[in-house]
């Protein structure tokens, strides 16, 4: 994620969308409550209500609008972000109810009351070098094209051409073009020693080099599709829901830390957890750090019930808490287990 303006002052922060890994920090940032600016479509109805040639045509316009719902899930490439019409152009009432749109290369503003601890982490966050090392290749029959992936970007590698025959014929002199990739991607793997790889082609390409592939390897590679084996088809692959699957595989590793560490302080009664007695602790400024599985919070949303929790998450920090929203399935499902949300306390009480 990029940013573009950052005001907090008057409450604003205006970001531009990279990657679909992006669309879910922004699902943790949104609240209900807040104002979204931005460019995007929508359906404007030309001529009067009485008049037979009225006609409804897509128009791109600058809204506001205030938030009243957010839909995301995980590994898609969007999210919807719906509310209450502000401001807009005049053939657009104010009142009616529209619907954003974000996706990679989605540019919004987005403004708050009061920007928390926990969100202005999570904008660090999306914003921070990608720790993980992750090797890109697009290849098909004839062409492979070998990336490393780097924060807001990529470093072309190398290419190789394969000695391969026309289709339909036959030749045993030819090599085996996916044994030469293999080999290619043996060095990289030594050289670079990356924590995972993208594979995308056209078609059934990838299918083909996968027979060829050593077990080593194997384990460190997930399968995409791009459109030809061209630089801007690297731009193409990192827009992919397959990029954000590969990412939260290391964040899983550091949640997973987190709650380990949950664990053991509830075996030592230093702990507690489910939304009571979390708000009994947090009022006595007894939590140290305050976990909430990102399932309850949606939960928490769909029966209007997000205002009490995110009090509660306010409350904590304001009490100089460390507030972390866990999404990943492992550290969620335990800590779901645990009511959704839980504590480290500063002491025994």
């Amino acid at each position: 994620m990029q940013i573009i303006k950052k005001n907090l002052k008057q409450g604003e922060v205006t970001v531009k969308v990279n990657n679909p890994e992006d669309l879910w920090f922004l699902s943790q940032i949104i609240d209900i409550g807040d104002n979204i600016l931005g460019k995007t479509e929508r359906k404007i109805k030309i001529g009067k209500e009485d008049e037979r040639k009225q006609r409804v045509t897509k128009k791109t316009v600058f809204l506001e609008i205030k938030t009243e719902r957010i839909e995301f899930h995980k590994y898609s490439d969007n999210l919807r972000v719906s509310g209450v019409i502000l401001k807009g152009p005049e053939e657009v009432p104010r009142g009616s109810h529209h619907t954003f749109k974000l996706e990679p290369g989605s540019v919004v503003t987005i403004k708050k009351p009061e920007w928390l601890g926990y969100q202005l982490e999570k904008l660090r966050e999306a914003t921070q070098n990608i720790r993980t090392k992750i090797l890109v290749v697009l290849m098909d029959r004839e062409e492979a094209l070998f990336a490393l992936l780097k924060n807001h970007g990529f470093e072309i590698l190398g290419s190789i051409k394969g000695d391969v025959p026309k289709k339909n014929i036959e030749t045993t002199e030819k090599k085996n073009f996916y044994t030469q990739i293999v080999e290619k991607l043996k060095e990289y793997n030594k050289r670079l020693q990356p924590d995972n790889i993208i594979i995308a082609s056209p078609s059934f390409w990838k299918e083909y080099l996968m027979k060829e592939m050593p077990k080593e390897l194997k384990e460190k590679i997930t399968l995409s599709t791009c459109s030809d084996v061209k630089e801007t088809a690297i731009k193409e692959v990192l827009q992919k829901p397959e990029l954000f699957k590969v990412l939260e595989s290391d964040r899983a590793a550091k949640e997973l830390g987190m709650i380990e560490a949950l664990l053991k302080a509830i075996a030592k009664d230093e702990a507690c957890y489910g939304q009571k007695e979390c708000e009994e602790k947090i009022r006595l400024g007894a939590v140290k750090e305050l976990f909430v599985s990102y399932d309850f919070m949606q939960r928490a949303r769909e029966k209007g019930k997000h205002i009490e929790v995110e009090g509660l998450m306010k409350l904590a920090e304001k009490m100089s808490a460390d507030v972390h929203i866990l999404s990943t399935e492992e550290a969620e499902k335990k800590l779901i287990g645990l009511g959704g949300i839980a504590g480290i306390l500063r002491w025994k009480t």
